[in-house]
Order: structure tokens, then C-alpha cells, then sequence
């Protein structure tokens, strides 16, 4: 995770605090529509957009204490968040590591996630690579492996500009017939600008991981073609599905830990009842500021830990070592928030 990034969810969990702190107090039990409250959500026409609104799990990629992917992880995380209503998962992005991953690792990741969801979750691959070359091949092998959708960030470290990132795009969004989504993470959208992405014909959506809503529904209105938007930054999803038109659903690292508190967030918004959803926000707000707000990411691996889910430590340099007295401090911290439990995973 990036500096910017972690930045964002810092100020945006203390607004986040500052707003619904006080509101419609203690945990509330919701009869919120299964499967991530897909039936009033904004969803465009079109056939690669059925089924698509709800919540998402930015997949975190699980590991064996040797280091290597822990594939049946990854068919236990996919069970978990299908069971407690996410509607898809969004494979090696920045929670997943897939930078810190070998071309090999993503791949297996993505044929993993597949087997795992047989059909019954939308799957979306992450193929940002530092070279094009290297994300068009990546993107024609996710295909292969079976995932719904192709996505990636804007160029990184070199080509950062306008020119280069829509030839970047261009050339991954055209290696398959899969429909593209643009992840934009950290970056200002520019809606007369960036609405030319979306010229590029398999170009059909954006994860959008920031917190200038406005600009994304001024872009999707200058859109010359059916498009599906998505919320990236957790602790703002309410705040995004507030805008009505504009966000299908969202896709984040903290629905891997508590997937139902997203779901039935989704559900809820879809109908209108953002008063019922207040307090499960407040709760994604306090985890996300203990949790993603974090310099270190094997904190959000030892929250999966906590819940059962032992995905290994983030690998270096996202990741830094804690000590077992570290996860137990850490945990502890969890418990107190006061509505999450050891081992919900395996109850």
C-alpha cells in the first residue's frame, strides 16, 4: 500500500469517526437482502454487468509459513466471503501484493480463486504489471484461468501521464475479450480528461479508491457507453452509495475480515435505509483505522488470523515482522472493538 493510500484512509477514518460517531448507537441486526444487495443498485445493461452490484473482497493473497501461496487458503477465503454475502472478489491488487508476487504466484492465485467460486462469484483480475508487456501477458493468462474481468493501475513509476497510462490501458484492455475496469487508487479524477479511457472498447468500469465522489459521477455522466462504478476506500462506501446513480457496490480489504458488515451495508443502501446502515459503518470506520490505516501490512493479515483465517505476514516491504507478543497486543485491540470474535471463520 502506498503512502497516498495510507494517507487517504487516515483522514478519511477520522472524518469517518467524527460524522457517525454517536449515531443510532450499538449493533444492529438488519434484513438486509442476501448476496451483497444486488437488486437496487445502480447496474448498467449489459450483459457483462449482470450480477455485478454488491460488496467485494480486495482478496488478500494467503501464504504457507514457507513463503509459497497457501492455495487452499484461498478456497476457504472465497467459501467465507460467499457465505457471508460478498458478491465477488478482486484478485492481486494492492491488498492482495500482486506487485510483490511472481507472474507464476498471480496466476495460480487467479486459477485457485476460480476453481474455488465455480461460477457462483464474480472474479476480477488485477494484471498491473511494471511493463505493459508484462501485464498483457498476465491478462491473457487471468482470462485463461477463468476470471469474469481484467483490471489495472495506471502506469507505475515510469509513464506517468496522461499519454502513456491510456496506450498502457489500451494495449491490456485489448489482450482479451473480458471487459476492462481501471483501478484508480490515490489519483484525482479529471472527468473531461479521463472520460477519453473509456474510448478504449473493452474499457467498461473503475475502481475508484479515493474520496472526490463528485468527479466520478460527473465523469460517469459524460460516459459515451454503459459503465460500472465501484468504491475502493472502505471507511466511505456509505458515503459513496449516497450519490444513487453512481456506485454499483464496493471493493476493499477489510470485506475479507468482515464481509457481512459490507453486505449488509450494500443491501441496506440499495434500499434506501442508510439510518440502518450508520452503525455497521461506524464499525468498518474503527476497524479500518485500526487495521488498514496501518504502516504495516501484516497487520490486516493478523486480523484474518484473529478470525480464523491464518493467511501467513505480508511479504517485505509492505509487510514488517511481528512477534507472536506483537499479534496478541494486536488482537486484543480487535476484541475491543466489540463485534468481532476469535475464530468466527471456523464457527
Amino acid at each position: 500500500m502506498d503512502t497516498s493510500r495510507r494517507d487517504f484512509l487516515k483522514i478519511g477514518a477520522a472524518a469517518g469517526a467524527s460524522v457517525l460517531a454517536g449515531v443510532l448507537k450499538g449493533a444492529v441486526e438488519t434484513a438486509a437482502p442476501a448476496g451483497g444487495g444486488a437488486a437496487s443498485l445502480p447496474v448498467p445493461d449489459g450483459a457483462e454487468f449482470e450480477g455485478m452490484a454488491g460488496a467485494y473482497a480486495a482478496l488478500v493473497t494467503p501464504y504457507r509459513p514457507d513463503g509459497s501461496i497457501n492455495e487452499e487458503m484461498i478456497e476457504r477465503l472465497v467459501e467465507f466471503g460467499l457465505a457471508n454475502g460478498l458478491r465477488g472478489f478482486y484478485l492481486t491488487g494492492s491488498t492482495g501484493e500482486g506487485f510483490l508476487l511472481s507472474e507464476e504466484e498471480r496466476v495460480r492465485v487467479y486459477e485457485r480463486a476460480a476453481k474455488a467460486a465455480r461460477g457462483r462469484a464474480r472474479l476480477i483480475a488485477h494484471v498491473g504489471c511494471l511493463s505493459t508487456g508484462e501485464a498483457v501477458r498476465l491478462a491473457r493468462r487471468a482470462a485463461k484461468a477463468g476470471v469474469d474481468w481484467v483490471s489495472s493501475v495506471a502506469p507505475v513509476y515510469f509513464g506517468q501521464n496522461f499519454d502513456a497510462a491510456f496506450a498502457h490501458y489500451k494495449a491490456i484492455a485489448g489482450a482479451t475479450d473480458l471487459p476492462f475496469m481501471i483501478y484508480s487508487v490515490g489519483a484525482q479524477v479529471v472527468p473531461d480528461r479521463d472520460v477519453r479511457f473509456f474510448e478504449i472498447p473493452n474499457v467498461k468500469g473503475m475502481k475508484y479508491t479515493g474520496y472526490a465522489y463528485w468527479t466520478v459521477k460527473q465523469l460517469r455522466r459524460r460516459l459515451p457507453k454503459p459503465a460500472i462504478f465501484f468504491a475502493g476506500a472502505d471507511e466511505q462506501e456509505l458515503c459513496a452509495f449516497a450519490y444513487g446513480d453512481t456506485f454499483s457496490g464496493c471493493i476493499g480489504t477489510t470485506d475479507n475480515m468482515i464481509p457481512a458488515h459490507h453486505a449488509k451495508i450494500c443491501a441496506l443502501a440499495a434500499e434506501g435505509r442508510f439510518a440502518e446502515a450508520a452503525p455497521l459503518m461506524d464499525d468498518v470506520v474503527r476497524f479500518v483505522e485500526l487495521v488498514v490505516g496501518a504502516p504495516n501490512a501484516s497487520w490486516w493479515k493478523s486480523a484474518m488470523r484473529y478470525i480464523g483465517l491464518d493467511c501467513g505476514p505480508a511479504r517485505s516491504p509492505a509487510g514488517q515482522h511481528m512477534t507472536e507478543a506483537d499479534y496478541q497486543a494486536f488482537a486484543a485491540k480487535i476484541e475491543a472493538l466489540g463485534f468481532m470474535k476469535r475464530d468466527s471463520a471456523n464457527a
